[in-house]
Parts: structure tokens; sequence; C-alpha cells
């Protein structure tokens, strides 16, 4: 979507508000919430086909899980926002070599699992089924699936994960749905609308939902990394996280960007999960 058509939408959202800013403000968290990519495509398709599929269900919801059956010690693997499991391919061959009992996951409204909008406390919860039903000992989770792990780890304590590795994760929703409204150039009434709809929704305001936050009483082992020149998430979220989470290590890259797709990094996550 071009910045033209972004500014347009946010100006004809603004607009409404005069009129009704509760109703703009719903139609902004719609347009938050609704991914406009995440589907496989044929290439795509590719890389999953070897896993075994399965669905479980969540609330009517069908979570779309893969499996890559192995000896080892069980790993889950959570995608970030408009993407889906197949982002994995490029380590997916090292874990595999490890003999790793591997699990993926789609997110609510990405790839196969169902639902039309998606949000990381809902995704938290298809990520505390599937944990339930597969027992992984290591979560791995890029992005908003980081955030994600994060917020399923600390609200529903699961024993069987001891290590977590989170990539390019911000540190708190509120940094993410600022640049949300900034982009869209919100006015007040409709951030406003935007803060009061999360209460609503969810029982606590935006600030509650500090994945930097959360992290403190999290027991497992953690492994933060994060690029200098992640123009998604700031490099400075990877430092927060790693400031709170005391029982971390923190990797900072140059150059990976935010999809930290590099096989360099590989080893480094073998590394820690053996270790």
């Amino acid at each position: 979507m071009s910045s033209f058509v972004i500014k347009s939408i946010g100006r004809a959202l603004n607009a409404t508000s005069l009129i009704s800013s509760k109703y703009a403000a719903k139609k902004a968290i719609n347009l938050f919430a609704s991914p406009r990519k995440g589907s496989y495509n044929e290439q795509q398709k590719r890389v999953i086909e070897s896993a075994f599929y399965e669905e479980i269900n969540y609330k009517n919801l069908d979570i779309a899980t893969y499996r890559w059956v192995g000896k080892g010690k069980t790993i889950l693997l959570a995608h970030g926002w408009e993407s889906n499991a197949s982002r994995w391919e490029y380590i997916l061959k090292d874990l595999k070599a490890q003999d790793y009992n591997i699990i993926a996951l789609d997110a609510p409204a990405h790839g196969r699992s169902d639902g039309k909008q998606f949000n990381a406390i809902l995704y938290s919860e298809f990520i505390n089924v599937v944990a339930k039903k597969f027992q992984p000992d290591v979560l791995i989770g890029h992005s908003v699936g980081a955030m994600s792990s994060v917020f399923c780890l600390y609200k529903h304590q699961l024993p069987s994960i001891h290590k977590m590795v989170l990539l390019g994760a911000p540190a708190h929703f509120t940094g993410v749905f600022d640049r949300y409204k900034t982009m869209m150039g919100f006015n007040n009434k409709v951030s406003n609308g935007l803060d009061n709809i999360i209460v609503e929704r969810f029982g606590q305001p935006v600030s509650y939902f500090s994945t930097a936050n959360f992290t403190k009483s999290i027991e497992a082992k953690g492994l933060i990394i994060h690029d200098k020149k992640d123009r998604i998430i700031p490099y400075e979220d990877g430092l927060l996280i790693a400031n709170r989470y005391k029982n971390s290590e923190f990797i900072s890259t140059s150059g990976f960007g935010h999809g930290l797709k590099d096989i360099s990094l590989t080893p480094k996550i073998i590394e820690f999960i053996n270790n």
C-alpha cells in the first residue's frame, strides 16, 4: 500500500471521527488487525508439503500446524505478521540435521489457520494450545510471533519450555500502536478511540501489553537477536527486552534487517538450544 493511499485512508477516518469517533476508531482497528498477505503461494506450499499437517481447534478456530518428526528436542516456530510457516525455510534444513522434532503453526488469519483478523493476544492463545499438545522444549518466534510467544509464556507459564529465541521482537505494544497511528496520520479522536477499544476488548490499557516487562517473570532462558538496521522494529526494542529479561543473552547484528534470515545466525541458535 503506497504512502499516498495510507495517508488518504487516515484523512478519511479523521474526517469520519468528526461525526463519530467511535465508528472511525472501529474502522481503524479493523484495518490494523487485517493482514493483507500471509496466504501460501505455490513456492511457499512446497516448503510445507513434506510436513505432517494437523489442525487443532481453539474456540471454533482451526489452527494449522506442520510437523517434521525428529527424535531430539521439540522446537515450536511462530512466524510474524503477514507471513506463514514457510518463512522458516531458511533454517529448516539445519534444524532437521539436529534431528529436532520441529513444529510450526500459522497465526490467526494467516496461512491455513482460521480467522479474519489478527492480534497478538489471540496468537498467544494459538501458541498455547499448540504448545500444550506438542510439549516443546524450545519456542522460537519472529517479530509479533516473538511478542505473542512471550505473552503466552507470561500468562500460561508452560513447564515444558526451557528456552526461548526472540527474533526482531517488539518491546511493547505501545510502540507498535504508536507507529501505526503515526503512519496513518490519525488525529487525537481516532487515536484515543483506538486506545479505548483495546481496554474494552482486552481489559487492559495498551501500555500493559509489554514484551519487555513480561519477560521479567519468565524463567525459561532467552536468546534475543535484533538487527541495528531493523526498519520495522527499532533496535532499541531489542536492547530494552535484553535489559528486562534477566535470564537471557543478546546478539546484535547489522545488515540482516527485520527478517534476520541469515544462515550465519543458525549455528548460534543451535548452540543456544543444545547447551
